[in-house]
């Protein structure tokens, strides 16, 4: 029996590095598409390409004919991605990446998208009735590019689902979020300078993130599915439990630092495409998950001192 080929972009990404491995355990011939290091070893087969480069992105379609696709690649740089002007580079780049898949023989594709594309003034965002009014480029961006997608997939031939993510956290998570700078600080002895964090927020761990994409991918579901825990948790939760887990809650400080300008005070996300049409349920509750997280972070911590010695 032929393996069922995926490609993955984004591969070196957050959720990336999750998802290929888990595609393998699902029996699946994995090909992965990084512009930075390479994360894997065989079996994945890593590509390196610029997939802002319609020429590459075409090329490497066509030499690997995928079946499936799920497409993670976009600018996600802490403090940058909100703004920056590649989140057009990267509406393009990925409707080029999309035509070229329906021509060489694509069947069904998942796409990454974002809580961001949402009114966040709404009580609940609901995947079928919460309107759609992104205030960043970036929710603009990702919303624009679900609709031409949405539009045009009968005519590519296409079935196509779009994951839109709301809040992640995981181990060795860029510097930049909440939970890497909180445990950065605490492990350095520092003080975690913290907003009040009463501000409601829906957090799923990135292991489940991507369990979540490869379930939407084996569904039969299209359009828009919320990748969320179905659990809002104040922010100031968050902070004193990874202070707990280093012992180190006397270096908390919630309330030194403003709220941002139009915080929203709660993002509660709707969940029944991902647990009832789906079938989803996540491994790991807010507990468990951050203190995998912090055992993680210790271990690292215990080995560099151990080498500086």
């Amino acid at each position: 029996m032929t393996a069922r080929r995926v490609l993955v972009t984004g591969a070196s990404g957050f959720i990336g590095r999750h998802l290929a491995p888990l595609l393998v355990e699902r029996g699946y011939e994995v090909h992965c598409v990084a512009r930075g290091d390479q994360p894997f070893g065989e079996p994945v087969v890593t590509h390196r390409a610029d997939l802002l480069d319609a020429a590459a992105s075409r090329g490497l379609i066509e030499r690997i004919r995928p079946e499936f696709l799920v497409h993670l690649a976009w600018n996600a740089a802490p403090g940058v991605f909100w703004t920056t002007l590649e989140n057009l580079d990267w509406v393009a780049a990925s409707l080029t990446l999309t035509r070229a898949f329906a021509e060489h023989g694509g069947r069904r594709a998942v796409y990454a998208g974002t809580c961001a594309e949402y009114d966040w003034s709404e009580p609940l965002l609901d995947e079928s009735t919460t309107p759609l009014r992104p205030s960043t480029l970036y929710g603009v961006a990702k919303n624009a590019l679900q609709t031409v997608l949405a539009a045009s997939s009968d005519a590519l031939g296409l079935s196509i689902a779009w994951g839109r993510v709301f809040f992640l956290y995981g181990p060795r998570e860029a510097k930049g979020r909440l939970v890497p700078d909180v445990i950065d600080a605490l492990s350095s002895g520092r003080p975690a300078l913290c907003s009040a964090g009463t501000q409601l927020r829906d957090f799923m761990h990135v292991e489940d993130v991507a369990r979540a994409f490869v379930a939407i991918l084996e569904s039969d579901a299209t359009g828009p599915v919320n990748i969320a825990s179905g659990v809002c948790r104040p922010l100031r939760d968050i902070v004193l439990q990874i202070g707990e887990h280093f012992g180190r809650l006397d270096l908390i400080r919630l309330g030194a630092r403003p709220m941002r300008s139009g915080e929203p005070p709660e993002i509660r996300a709707a969940i029944h495409r991902l647990h009832d049409q789906i079938g989803f349920r996540p491994l790991y509750n807010l507990e468990s998950g951050l203190a995998a997280v912090c055992a993680v972070a210790r271990s690292s911590q215990f080995a560099a001192q151990a080498r500086s010695c």
